[in-house]
């Protein structure tokens, strides 16, 4: 009798031992549940892109006509800019080519024609015998108006045309060389409005670049554990953006 009231209470003690250890692990899961229920994790992902500097479009403008457009990320826009310097740097290019080309020529033509030496001659002279048929039809003139310092040494600025079709000639030489020089600054002019008209566009798209940029959507990812009576936990995935 009294080992079969040992026995019945060691049994006794093992049921209430596992009853206990069975409600533990239930409370402790569902403990962990409800942790996870009420925590999530959240995600952000930055933009990769960054703002654009003004200052550096307008530098690379005025070095080169679209690369501030490229910076920019527009230079649908900005390779009209470069197309347009390229054309003129050739313009300008040939038009001095062509000026140079007909300086040498009548500079040539006038030691030819007109018995004139080029030690040491300068633009002046070069300009003055195309209107004078020799050296003392100036002089006299110069002597008449009583503008004697202007009056050139005939032995050191000598010439003398020996037909007027040949100081004509060389007149019109000169006036195209002289001509095409006064126009080379009309192209120097434009390449500088080129880069100023490039730096003002690189700049506005710049700003609305920065513009777009402030306004571009942001992810924000969040991951939980959703409880619900009727269903199972659940993983839930939460998108959202933001302007």
């Amino acid at each position: 009798m009294k080992y079969s009231l040992l026995a019945l209470l060691f049994l006794t003690s093992i049921s209430f031992a596992q009853v206990t250890a069975s409600k533990s692990t239930l409370e402790l899961k569902n403990i962990v549940k409800e942790n996870l229920k009420h925590q999530t994790s959240e995600i952000n992902i930055p933009s990769e892109r960054t703002k654009k500097n003004p200052g550096l479009a307008i530098i690379y403008s005025l070095l080169l006509p679209g690369m501030g457009e490229l910076y920019a990320d527009g230079y649908s826009s900005g390779k009209y800019f470069t197309i347009a310097e390229g054309a003129l740097w050739g313009i300008f290019i040939g038009m001095n080519t062509y000026a140079n080309w007909q300086k040498d020529r009548y500079e040539a033509y006038a030691v030819t024609n007109g018995d004139v030496s080029s030690t040491g001659k300068g633009s002046d002279f070069y300009a003055t015998i195309g209107d004078y048929s020799n050296v003392n039809e100036y002089n006299d003139e110069q002597a008449l108006n009583r503008d004697f310092s202007a009056m050139y040494n005939v032995e050191t600025n000598y010439w003398n045309w020996p037909t007027t079709e040949q100081r004509k000639t060389y007149r019109g030489m000169w006036t195209s060389s002289e001509q095409t020089f006064n126009d080379i600054r009309f192209v120097v002019g434009a390449l500088i409005v080129n880069r100023i008209a490039s730096a003002i566009n690189a700049v506005r798209l710049v700003s609305a670049y920065n513009k777009n940029l402030d306004t571009d959507l942001s992810w924000n990812i969040s991951v939980g554990l959703q409880n619900r009576a009727e269903l199972p936990t659940s993983l839930v995935l939460n998108f959202q953006t933001s302007l």
